[in-house]
Parts: C-alpha cells; sequence; structure tokens
C-alpha cells in the first residue's frame, strides 16, 4: 500500500506519536504480565478437600484432593507436595511433587500411591501443600488424613444372666479397617480393677464375653477397646436379678378338642418364677395372646402348660411360647419353635344354600338340585357326603331319600305334578347339619304369558341388574348360566336381602368359598365373557317358596356383529336406490343386541356429499357417506339424491353397542341416466331434427302444402295468350283470366260492378263446384279510404295488375261473401279457363266518375289467385 507524502515538519511530529504509541502498545501487556505474575506470585492456594481411601486387593492408596475456585478460573499450573507416613512410625515413608494444570471444569485432582507393606497391618496419613508454578509461596500443610480411624467406643453394651450363675456382656464391633496384629482389642473387667480381665472377648457378628458372678449381684464393668490409633472404652453397672433373660422354651407338643388347644413344654429351671405367653396364628392371620404365671418350685404336671379356648372346629392353628421373669421383668426370651395343631371335627354349623332347575315332562317334573358351601357355613370337619330327601306335601306319603357322596354338588329326581319339600343336609364325621328347605309349587296347566325380557348392561365389575322390588317376599335370588352355551351350563345362584332391589353380579363368585385353594384359577375358568349372552331369572321368595318374577338378558361388553345383513334387493333410480335386506339373526348366538344399521355410500371416483348423511372416514383416508337406520326391524332403506348415470359403491352394516365390523366388501350399483332429462332432450334436440330432417326430404311437398311459391305471371299458363308486351313486359288483360274473388270497399261499389259481371259466369253449373268451395265477391268489412294525389285526367291501363300479391293490399281477417258466386264448369276446363271473358276497365276514366273515386277502387279492389284455395293450385 502506498502511502501519501507529507510534510517534513508534520512527518516528524506524526513520527513522534507514532513511536509514542507503539511504546505505550508494548509497554501495556507487560505491565499486565507482570502484575498477573506479581499475584500467582504473592496469592497462595490452599488445599481445600481432601480425601483418602484404600484398595486392599491392590494395596494401594487412593488419594483425592481440590484447590480454591479461583485457581481453576486463571487455568493454572500448579505444583503438589504429597507425603505419606505410617502412624505408628511417626516418620514419613513417601514424598512427591505432583504438577498438573488447572481448568475452569473444577474437576477434583486424584493420585494414587501403592504400599510396599499390607495396609491391614498398618494406619497411614497423608498431607499435601500447594503453589502457583510461577510463584515461589508454598501454601500450608492440609491436615493429616488418616486411614483408618482409631477405635470407635463400643456400642450397644449390655449383661444379663439366663439361669442366675453367668452373666454374659455384649456389644457391637466398630469398623477400624486394622487387620491381623493391628486389629482392635477388647478387655472386659471391673471398673475398679482394669488391669484384671473377667473374661475373654470373642467377636463375630457381635462381641460378647461372659464370667461367672458368684453369688455377686451387683456389678460395675467396663469394656476397653484399643488399636494403634488409639483407646476407647464403655462402663455398664447392672443388678444381676433384674437382668433376667429367660431361655427359650423346648419340646413343645399339644392337647386337641374341636374349640381347644394345650400346648405343653420343657425350659431350664432357672430358680425364678416365669411369665410365659402363648401366641396362636388363626388361618385369617389374626394372632391370639395367651399369658399365665409359672411358679419356680411348681411340682404338678400342669405347671408347663396352657389352653387356648374359642377355636373353630378342624381348623389348624401355629402356636409358639416364649418366657420372661415375673418378677423384675426386662426381656422376652427368644421364641420357641412353631408348633402347627389342627382342631378336632364338630357338628357342621349353618345351613347349605340350595336352589333348583324345574323342567315339566310328560307325567310330572324333572327337578335338578344344586347346593353349595356359604360363608355362612362351616362344615366343622370334612364333609363325607350330603343327604337328599324330598316329601309330598298334600298326604302323608313316606318321604323318599338319597345320599351323595361329597364330590357331588347337584342332582336329579322326578316328582309329580303336586307339591313337595325338598331338604339338603352335609353330613362330616361327627353329625348332620341342619336341613336346607325348598318347597315346589303343585304344577298348574294354567299357561302364564310369557314374561319379556329386559336388557342389562355390563360394567367393570360385572353385569349390573336392577328388579322393581315386593314388600311381600322374604328374599330374592338371581340365577344365571356361566356358560350359557353348554350343557350343563354351570346354573349359578345368589340371594339378596328383601331391601334390594339392584346388584352387580360377578361370574364364579359363588364356587370360591369350595375351592379355597383353587379360587382364583377357577375365578378365571368361569368369567363372564365379553360377547356372550347371559340370561338371568329373578325370583321372590317367602317361607322356601319361591315365584319367577322378572327376565333379563345382557353381556359383560357387546361386541360387533359377526356378519353384515345380506342386502337381497336393490331398486334403481336415477338419483337414488332402495335397498332391502333379511331379517338379522337376534338369537342367543349373536355377540351383541342388534341396535340398527349404517348404510354407507359414496361414489367409485370421488368423495360422497349427500345430503342428510355423515361424513364417515375410513382407515386409508376415503370419505363415505354414513345413514343411521335406530330401529333394528326395519329392513329397507332409500338413498336419495344420487347423480344419475355415476357408479356408486354401497354397503349396510348391522351394530351393536359394541359397535360394527370394519368395513371390506363393498356392493356397486351404476344409477341409470334421468329419463325426464331423455324425454326433453327427446322432444326439444330430436323431435325438431327428424322434423327438419323430413321437411328437407320432402321439401317441395312441404313448400306447397305449407308455403307454396309465388307463380311468376311470364311463366303462368294464364298467359298463354296472344303476346302483348310493355316494355318487354307481358301485360295480361282482364279479360284473360277468371279473378275468384273481387272485393268492394260498399254495397255501392257492388251495385256498379254487378252490372258489369261477366253473364256467362250465371250460366255456370252448380256442379262445376271445386271441392265444395265457391269462388266470390268478398266484402271488406273495413277499409281505409286513401287520399291519392291527382291524376292526369286522359290515363288509359290496359294492364291488369293482381293485387293479390302487391304488398300494401293485405288480406281481410273477416270477408264477407255476396249471394251471387262465380263457379266454373268442369266441363272443358282448360278452354274455359283461357277463354275470353268480359273486361272490365276499372280505371278507365270512363267507369269512373271521378279521380277519387277512381283511386278509392283502385285501393279496395282485391284480386285473389285461385291458388290462394285449398286444393285448387290444379286450375292454374
Amino acid at each position: 500500500m502506498r502511502m501519501p507524502h507529507l510534510p517534513e515538519s508534520y512527518a516528524g511530529k506524526g513520527g513522534q506519536v507514532m513511536n509514542h504509541f507503539m511504546i505505550l502498545a508494548v509497554l501495556l501487556p507487560l505491565g499486565t504480565c507482570y502484575t498477573s505474575y506479581s499475584q500467582q506470585e504473592s496469592v497462595v492456594f490452599p488445599v481445600t478437600y481432601l480425601n483418602i481411601s484404600k484398595d486392599l486387593d491392590l494395596q494401594r492408596l487412593l488419594v483425592e484432593w481440590d484447590v480454591v475456585k479461583s485457581a481453576h478460573d486463571a487455568e493454572l499450573a500448579m505444583s503438589f507436595e504429597i507425603q505419606v507416613r505410617r502412624t505408628d512410625e511417626a516418620t514419613t515413608v513417601w514424598t512427591e511433587f505432583h504438577n498438573v494444570t488447572l481448568d475452569k471444569l473444577r474437576k477434583p485432582l486424584h493420585w494414587t500411591w501403592d504400599s510396599d507393606i499390607p495396609l491391614e497391618c498398618m494406619s497411614h496419613a497423608v498431607r499435601i501443600r500447594s503453589k502457583a508454578e510461577a510463584s515461589k509461596i508454598w501454601s500450608k500443610w492440609s491436615l493429616w488424613e488418616t486411614v483408618p480411624e482409631p477405635p470407635d467406643t463400643p456400642k450397644d453394651f449390655s449383661c444379663h444372666t439366663q439361669d442366675m450363675k453367668r452373666v454374659t456382656c455384649t456389644w457391637r464391633e466398630a469398623e477400624t479397617y486394622l487387620y491381623g496384629r493391628n486389629s482392635p482389642r477388647y478387655t472386659l473387667s471391673k471398673t475398679s480393677s482394669p488391669k484384671i480381665a473377667l473374661c475373654k472377648a470373642s467377636c463375630s457378628k457381635q462381641c460378647s464375653c461372659s464370667w461367672d458372678i458368684g453369688h455377686q449381684r451387683i456389678w460395675n464393668v467396663t469394656v476397653t477397646v484399643e488399636n494403634p490409633l488409639g483407646k476407647k472404652t464403655a462402663t455398664h453397672v447392672f443388678d444381676v436379678n433384674h437382668r433376667m433373660y429367660p431361655t427359650a422354651p423346648f419340646q413343645v407338643w399339644e392337647d386337641c378338642t374341636d374349640t381347644e388347644i394345650t400346648l405343653h413344654w420343657n425350659y431350664e429351671n432357672s430358680g425364678i418364677e416365669l411369665f410365659c405367653q402363648t401366641e396362636v396364628l388363626q388361618p385369617d392371620g389374626k394372632v391370639e395372646l395367651c399369658s399365665c404365671v409359672f411358679q419356680h418350685n411348681s411340682s404338678v404336671a400342669d405347671s408347663r402348660r396352657v389352653t387356648v379356648r374359642g377355636l373353630q372346629p378342624y381348623t389348624e392353628y401355629r402356636a409358639r411360647v416364649r418366657c420372661g421373669a415375673a418378677e423384675h421383668f426386662w426381656r422376652w426370651s427368644e421364641w420357641s419353635q412353631p408348633l402347627t395343631a389342627r382342631t378336632k371335627e364338630g357338628t357342621p354349623s349353618g345351613k347349605l344354600d340350595i336352589w333348583r332347575e324345574i323342567t315339566p315332562v310328560l307325567g310330572g317334573r324333572t327337578v335338578t338340585l344344586f347346593w353349595k358351601q356359604t360363608p355362612s357355613f362351616q362344615a366343622n370337619g370334612k364333609i363325607i357326603s350330603y343327604e337328599v330327601t324330598w316329601k309330598k306335601i298334600e298326604d302323608g306319603s313316606k318321604p323318599e331319600s338319597i345320599s351323595f357322596s361329597s364330590v357331588y354338588n347337584s342332582t336329579r329326581i322326578f316328582i309329580d305334578n303336586h307339591s313337595y319339600r325338598i331338604s339338603i343336609m352335609a353330613k362330616n364325621n361327627v353329625n348332620f347339619s341342619l336341613p336346607s328347605v325348598l318347597i315346589i309349587s303343585r304344577a298348574t296347566n294354567n299357561s302364564t304369558e310369557e314374561l319379556k325380557e329386559g336388557q342389562v348392561n355390563g360394567t367393570d365389575d360385572g353385569i349390573f341388574i336392577s328388579w322393581e322390588p315386593r314388600s311381600i317376599y322374604d328374599s330374592y335370588i338371581i340365577d344365571w348360566c356361566n356358560f350359557p352355551r353348554l350343557q350343563p351350563c354351570d346354573l349359578q345362584w345368589k340371594r339378596f336381602a328383601p331391601n334390594t332391589s339392584s346388584a352387580v353380579i360377578s361370574s364364579g363368585e359363588s364356587q370360591t368359598n369350595i375351592l379355597s385353594d383353587c379360587a382364583a384359577v377357577l375365578q378365571a375358568m368361569v368369567a363372564f365373557v365379553p360377547g356372550v349372552r347371559y340370561k338371568f331369572c329373578i325370583y321372590g321368595s317367602i317361607a322356601n317358596r319361591a315365584s319367577l318374577l322378572e327376565k333379563k338378558i345382557g353381556y359383560l361388553r357387546e361386541l360387533p356383529p359377526r356378519l353384515d345383513p345380506i342386502v337381497r334387493k336393490v331398486d334403481l333410480n336415477y338419483n337414488s336406490v332402495t335397498l332391502s335386506w333379511d331379517s338379522y339373526l337376534t338369537n342367543e348366538s349373536e355377540p351383541g343386541f342388534v341396535r340398527g344399521y349404517h348404510v354407507y355410500v359414496s361414489p367409485v371416483q370421488g368423495n360422497c356429499n349427500l345430503k342428510g348423511s355423515k361424513k364417515h372416514i375410513l382407515s386409508d383416508e376415503s370419505e363415505l357417506c354414513k345413514y343411521t337406520i335406530e330401529n333394528p326391524e326395519e329392513k329397507r332403506y332409500t338413498v336419495k339424491h344420487l347423480m344419475p348415470n355415476t357408479k356408486y359403491k354401497i354397503v349396510v352394516k348391522a351394530f351393536t353397542g359394541g359397535g360394527e365390523t370394519p368395513i371390506t366388501d363393498f356392493r356397486y350399483i351404476d344409477t341409470p341416466c334421468n329419463s325426464n332429462i331423455l324425454y326433453f332432450v327427446f322432444l326439444v334436440v330430436i323431435v325438431p331434427t327428424l322434423v327438419a330432417a323430413i321437411c328437407h326430404w320432402k321439401m317441395k311437398w312441404v313448400k306447397e302444402c305449407c308455403c307454396p311459391a309465388i307463380p311468376s305471371p311470364n311463366k303462368s299458363k294464364v298467359l298463354s295468350f296472344k303476346e302483348f308486351k310493355i316494355d318487354s313486359e307481358k301485360v295480361m288483360k282482364i279479360n284473360d283470366c277468371l279473378p275468384d274473388v273481387l272485393a268492394t270497399d260498399s254495397d255501392a261499389e257492388v251495385q256498379k260492378l254487378r252490372p258489369v259481371t261477366w253473364s256467362s259466369l250465371s250460366s255456370i253449373s252448380s256442379e262445376d263446384k271445386i271441392d265444395g268451395h265457391n269462388s266470390s265477391w268478398i266484402y271488406p268489412s273495413e277499409n281505409v279510404v286513401r287520399d291519392f294525389p291527382p291524376t292526369p285526367t286522359h290515363q288509359t291501363h290496359t294492364c291488369f295488375e293482381n293485387f293479390a300479391y302487391s304488398s300494401p293490399l293485405e288480406a281481410e281477417s273477416d270477408p264477407y261473401h255476396i249471394p251471387e258466386t262465380l263457379e266454373a264448369g268442369r266441363t272443358n276446363q282448360a278452354v274455359m279457363l283461357y277463354q275470353p271473358q268480359c273486361y272490365l276497365d276499372i280505371f278507365h276514366e270512363d267507369a269512373a266518375s271521378t279521380a277519387r273515386e277512381i283511386a278509392e277502387r283502385k285501393n279496395s279492389l282485391r284480386y285473389i289467385s285461385q291458388t290462394d284455395i285449398r286444393c285448387l293450385g290444379e286450375r292454374l
């Protein structure tokens, strides 16, 4: 870069300034470095944390330490002096310098040292001091960190006796991390004679020391623990009489009845009065304690036994015994070994819960009886059989009975149509239980109206059932089948108090008290299953006589229907489709109550947006129109507002309280075209097109019939007379043709014209009328009188103007026909048409009195050609 040239004076001054700045730029960092160096030289960074542990496997000391935060923030390079010594030698055995550069992460520093002798044999200590490498000043030494610590005071130091002859003192040993000859040493002595040991301590889980006490009862003892690091003591004063800790009873046995257990045991005689306690564990987990006092000099046999009463027959119990000093109680002995004992059998208490199922048969009824043990029933032993007895109530006939093994819980008997009393009893090795009674009412031939089945709903805990309570009944019974699709269906029942009107039925609950060991497995096997319809019958009972009150059906949880309705008929219209399907099966095999139908419709191409429908999105994001039919009895539905000539996919799904199955198959339909539109198109397009085609094909005929061509006078046969031309145009005289109609303005004109009509016309025969039409003079009902400009007085017109083709002369809508009729004869027609006739020159001055009359005649007189009359075209 080229610098601009400056004057010498300015360059000199600028150079001095630049030199000053350069000097400052060099000195400032040097000053900063010097300040920082001076600070590092004068500031020390002592050790703030020191911890020592040991790895006995490697015989290695693990040292961890740290310094102040400011040293880390400055990222100083530091030196540490580390010393190790053995506490028993009181000399330093190792010194080492450790250099490290700190970082801002503030991680602790680590150092290891391997010992040349086992660490278990001697205690070691470590200390550290530090300095920055740039400094010459060391920090102070840290305190010696010793591992392990000196021994601690013995914990839980106490003394006791079990026989009043020998005392044992115990305490808990503390960890000192010293082993071998350096391990702690314990000494137990009288406090008054510390150098005389009473016993030698032994330590495993805890330390103990025992000695004979003789007759001395009050003792003051001291336990001393010492190792190379130090020594600690603990003192205990006690009275032997107050430190009685009996031995545990042994050789425990029992005597049992159906409600009592008597326990016997032995124990070492300590010569003192004992207070013993018996613990009985019942099957339900409850604990019963029984206490009693025994004299030390008792010689009777029952002095070492206790009786526990109020127990259940044929029930297993666990018992154990412990004792303590009755006087100056200090501590219970250990428990004896537990004893398992079972009480003897007793008479069953309570009654069985029984129920029945009645099936009418020829000549009577089949009654299936069921029984089970309820919580209120106590077998009090092992049930060996069940006794079933039934007797007719109306007469004094002898009862019948039958016995079944205990493995059965149902039987079937036959009875006639009379009333019967049925009882069932359970029997164990001692006796029968009280009888459970059912009354079967007399059968009647009166058919009662079938009860309507109500629907019930499932819950998380079971199926909820409610009924209308009746005050006359003393209980209610609900029965159902655990497996309604099987035979036998495993009939179950449950009883309810008279003030109950609803319940949640949980399947399998009635069996758990019979097979308690398998209760959980059994309950899982017979639990209500989703998608299975269960039937519940509700009975009211009074004096053991039950009557059916209501029937309920329901599901634990409804599932979607297994099958879709079968659409049998599809009626298509251009904008609607009517679907008809078969009645859907609603029997017990269905997994839910059919509550209605869904009709899904959608065009094959595009989404559906039909009026009155709801959107339904499938898993593939396609969109359907959904119609809901909430009447399950409906078997027909019409989908409206469809588009003509469109392909649709459609499906009918039944739904239950559990929903419906996924949509997988569609039925495809094609709506026809709109016939009304076709008719309209036919009328507007096709018909006119056909008419136009026909008209084009028959153009000549159509033109002749509907719009005849205007004949050219030059080409007409009527001009086949001797030519008379004016300015190269053929001129026809009025006597050369026969006019059909001559119209005038008034009767006066008729009178003027009548004398000049052709005489020959009046002689034409009436037979010469053409097709029943008469050529007549026609008088218009109204005419406009026009004012013509004056014309030359001497003008002679020799030509006849056909006013029928003159645009100013329009056909009158209501002409008048005069009585006189001109008819043309049929014979010699051609000759007559061209026969010269009388000539009437209506424009000649001599034929009219004034020019105005001439003009009026000219305007009013109109020639109507014979070709204007239907079907007379041939005359020309």
